[in-house]
């Protein structure tokens, strides 16, 4: 195999023969804000959280899993520090029992001033 010979209507650029240096870039637009916006100021205003509630908040969680064919499980969580979990249909419905009795006795639930006063 050859290579094919030049078309004379192309001009291709002259290989340089030795090493030089690169051209230096014009320099770009600088990154960041604007000279001026400190001093003009951004206004800024704190408002009120969007997310703020009525003033109910969760202390107690009880989570059940319970999958078609599989064994159901279940977590009885709570603020107080009572963590339990139970395996199985008969200590499921007990947890589930236990934790709707945790809430008279719950130490986050009940008014400690009747307690005292009693």
């Amino acid at each position: 195999m050859s290579t094919a010979p030049r078309s004379p209507l192309k001009s291709l650029p002259a290989t340089p023969s030795g090493p030089r240096a690169a051209a230096q870039a014009a320099p770009g637009p600088a990154v960041g804000e604007p000279k001026g916006a400190a001093r003009k100021g951004v206004r800024t205003a704190l408002r009120p959280d969007p997310h703020e509630g009525d003033g109910w908040y969760s202390i107690a969680w009880l989570c059940i899993c319970a999958p078609r064919g599989a064994v159901p499980t279940a977590t009885s969580k709570c603020l107080c520090g009572r963590d339990r979990s139970a395996v199985g249909h008969p200590k499921v419905l007990a947890l589930i029992e236990d934790h709707t009795a945790h809430r008279d006795v719950c130490p986050l639930r009940t008014n400690q001033e009747g307690r005292q006063a009693a």
